[in-house]
């Protein structure tokens, strides 16, 4: 079934590029283009069906026809709290609450924000299918973008591998944090474990955690913090390399004295709408429960 339909004008610039290598230059994916082209009715060039293999000339109007993936049977649609924060045809940005994983895994697979959302489209009687760009750790609250269809994750993805999409995080951390900072350390498996990292320079994964302290109170330092790399739990095991753990945190500081999560958020979104281009930009107010540490 055709989800949705994409149109193109093509400028004299790519006049005389053939209809896969101008799709593939939008960010079609050879899957993808495999996929639509044996749609019927799939790919209209000024309304009549076209080849691939055509070149295309200045003013024509190339349509692509963008179909519906298929569902995951085993992804219940469940009504559970969901704080949209943007949507659109082509993407939707949440605000997840902490607790609630992004995907559905071995003993979570009911309470994510991908069934919630499966059932918010179920009841418009609109396809859905998961597909986050990027994930939070169970516990960490705060924005996560997914993509609505197939090309939109394409484009979306090529971003992520390009840094193009900019996440700024709020942590809160034990003690005094220095004004800013660069934090270079590998990052690692624990030995022993399958979810606990640790700092290990000798066999560690390159990452870097920018940072800069916004506040100091109660003992406790609110900061800005930017990934230059993405590595599993990074923020949390580098805070606590640097002598500053995040409160609540199971793995790193299990201390439950201000807060029973570690107090991290995802506060700040930025990327390129990947059908408009458009520039977009979104945050989310750090949760009641991080904020009474500093209150």
């Amino acid at each position: 079934m055709i989800r949705t339909r994409i149109h193109y004008e093509i400028s004299a610039q790519d006049e005389g590029r053939t209809v896969e290598r101008f799709l593939r230059a939008q960010g079609f994916s050879r899957h993808l283009l495999i996929q639509t082209k044996y749609t019927e009715n799939g790919l209209l060039l000024d309304g009549m069906p076209v080849h691939t293999n055509v070149k295309l000339k200045a003013g024509q109007c190339l349509s692509a026809a963008i179909v519906s993936g298929a569902q995951n049977e085993h992804m219940q649609p469940v009504e559970l709290p969901l704080s949209i924060v943007y949507e659109d045809g082509d993407i939707v940005v949440i605000d997840k609450p902490a607790g609630m994983p992004v995907h559905p895994s071995q003993g979570h697979y009911d309470d994510t924000a991908s069934n919630a959302l499966a059932y918010y489209f179920a009841q418009q009687d609109e396809p859905f299918v998961a597909r986050s760009v990027g994930r939070l750790d169970r516990d960490t609250s705060g924005l996560v973008l997914f993509a609505r269809h197939e090309l939109s994750a394409c484009i979306l993805a090529e971003q992520m591998r390009r840094r193009e999409i900019h996440r700024e995080y709020r942590a809160i951390c034990t003690g005094t944090l220095p004004e800013c900072g660069v934090i270079d350390a590998p990052i690692a498996r624990a030995h022993g474990s399958t979810i606990e990292r640790i700092v290990d320079t000798e066999h560690g994964d390159r990452a870097v955690t920018h940072y800069t302290r916004l506040a100091v109170k109660n003992g406790f330092s609110l900061a800005a913090v930017r990934l230059e790399t993405g590595r599993t739990h990074q923020i949390r095991v580098h805070m606590k390399h640097i002598g500053h753990p995040l409160p609540g945190d199971f793995l790193y500081n299990p201390d439950y004295s201000v807060i029973q999560r570690q107090a991290l958020h995802s506060y700040r979104l930025a990327f390129r709408h990947p059908i408009t281009g458009q520039q977009m930009e979104f945050t989310a107010p750090i949760p009641q429960d991080m904020t009474n540490i500093l209150a």
